[in-house]
């Protein structure tokens, strides 16, 4: 999921309330376990063959399912998503979605992957965060959607956001929201201890860090012991390729390389100063330390700025927000955490409408404005990232920052070429069984890589996939 920065601090409970609300779904989402595989491995495919269109769909033919009595079914989590669905029904009275959330992050998953499996029950149209669109393309589960005209829409998207649903030639689903990463930090904090401006390198970060934690006892940073997300934006950032996957029985997996391991001695000598600190995140203790100054800052993504201010509304005033530091001075690039699509699934028996839903959803201008301004999704739509009323807020819990426009720029400089394998459930718990052992006792984060990609690259063989 992705909220939404740059809004002013809550201003009624409600809105207070939502933003809490949506908080502990990042969370769970972003470090998801793992899940049954059997569908995935075996190939199976969904019952029914109503998906299948030997050519593009005439304006004819969808004109006609858009005029016939028609029910969908939509699994998503977002909160108050029918308000988008209400528009797309009164644009198309004839079609009736009803909206389900079936549960976040794992449940979710675990009862589409089910579904799919029995041959019934599985919606017209789910949420699927991206790193796990490859593992239902597997099994063949999602209906390849450019017969339906999807790829008219890849100018609309952020390049890097569109190649996430679209890898090849296929369009797997249509982009949600999505999380450039960038820095949040305390102003206040920073200053005491000497420094004026957000680190511009990572070099800087390490000076700055020490400086902050003598001068003020803070941690300039948290870096999640359990997050998968984080750590792999991190190295997103930096260029490493850590997985790739050739659409059929071919995986690249190279999560220890002399890059990844570059990056985290970098984390492990900060951790083992003592000048970041290494708790579990999106609990109770975490959300205190935001808000009492245990942490003066926060390598984040673009759904984070709303999420801070439901968290630590005391300290409304005191953050800004920042590009990422960069490993080399003059950069500027950055990584990805978190993010979701909508796709279709190929069990659909009303693909057209299905399709038109999952487009409308996030395409329409009124509905995507709704996703970014009132769900708080961070947007991967070029129309918002361009429009006035999105990124000229200014952000009083940010000092009056222009928090949206900061990452509409930060969103350009996403590497656009970064694939996933077909078992990120597994990926992510055995990383906190490995990885997360290791930096919460303040290891040797590099050495662990090397554990990390032996228990990949095993499970992948036992699965029958080619390791590269």
């Amino acid at each position: 999921m992705g909220e939404g920065p740059g809004t002013p601090a809550p201003a009624s409970e409600k809105k207070e309330e939502k933003v809490m609300r949506n908080a502990p779904r990042t969370a769970l989402a972003l470090g998801v376990g793992a899940v049954t595989t059997a569908l995935l491995l075996s190939g199976c495919t969904p019952g029914g063959d109503s998906g299948d269109t030997t050519g593009p769909i005439t304006d004819e033919q969808r004109e006609e399912a858009l005029s016939t009595p028609t029910e969908l079914t939509f699994w998503t989590w977002v909160p108050d998503i029918e308000n988008e669905v209400a528009l797309f029904e009164e644009a198309y009275p004839e079609i009736d979605v009803t909206v389900e959330n079936v549960g976040q992050g794992l449940v979710h998953y675990q009862k589409l992957r089910s579904a799919i499996e029995a041959g019934e029950g599985a919606p017209d149209v789910a949420q699927v965060e991206y790193q796990y669109i490859p593992s239902f393309v597997l099994p063949e589960s999602l209906l390849d959607l450019t017969p339906y005209g999807a790829d008219d829409l890849a100018d609309g998207y952020v390049g890097w956001a569109w190649n996430q649903v679209s890898p090849g030639d296929e369009v797997w689903a249509i982009p949600q929201d999505v999380g450039p990463m960038g820095n949040l930090y305390r102003e206040d904090i920073l200053a005491a201890a000497g420094i004026t401006e957000p680190p511009a390198t990572y070099d800087d970060y390490a000076v700055a860090a020490k400086a902050v934690k003598d001068a003020t006892g803070s941690y300039i940073s948290n870096l999640g012991a359990t997050q998968a997300g984080q750590m792999i934006g991190f190295f997103w950032q930096a260029g490493i390729k850590p997985f790739g996957y050739d659409g059929s029985e071919t995986v690249k997996i190279d999560v220890n390389s002399a890059e990844a391991k570059e990056v985290a001695t970098y984390w492990t000598e900060l951790i083992q100063a003592d000048l970041i600190s290494t708790d579990v995140d999106f609990n109770d203790t975490w959300y205190q330390g935001l808000a009492n100054g245990k942490y003066a800052g926060w390598l984040t993504a673009a759904w984070a700025p709303v999420f801070l201010q439901g968290t630590a509304e005391s300290t409304s005033g005191l953050w800004r927000a920042a590009p990422l530091p960069q490993w080399s001075a003059g950069e500027e690039v950055s990584g990805n955490w978190g993010g979701s699509s909508d796709a279709v699934l190929a069990s659909s028996e009303n693909p057209i409408a299905a399709y038109e839903l999952a487009k409308f959803i996030n395409n329409d201008e009124e509905s995507a404005m709704m996703l970014a301004t009132e769900q708080f999704l961070y947007p991967p739509q070029v129309s918002v990232l361009e429009d006035p009323t999105f990124v000229d807020q200014q952000s009083e819990f940010y000092g009056g920052q222009e928090v949206n426009k900061l990452f509409a720029e930060i969103s350009t400089t996403v590497d656009t070429d970064f694939e996933w394998v077909p078992f990120m459930d597994y990926v992510y718990s055995t990383y906190e069984e490995t990885m997360g052992t290791v930096i919460a006792d303040k290891g040797d984060i590099a050495a662990a890589l090397d554990v990390w990609q032996d228990e990949l690259v095993k499970y992948a063989e036992d699965q029958g996939f080619t390791v590269e």
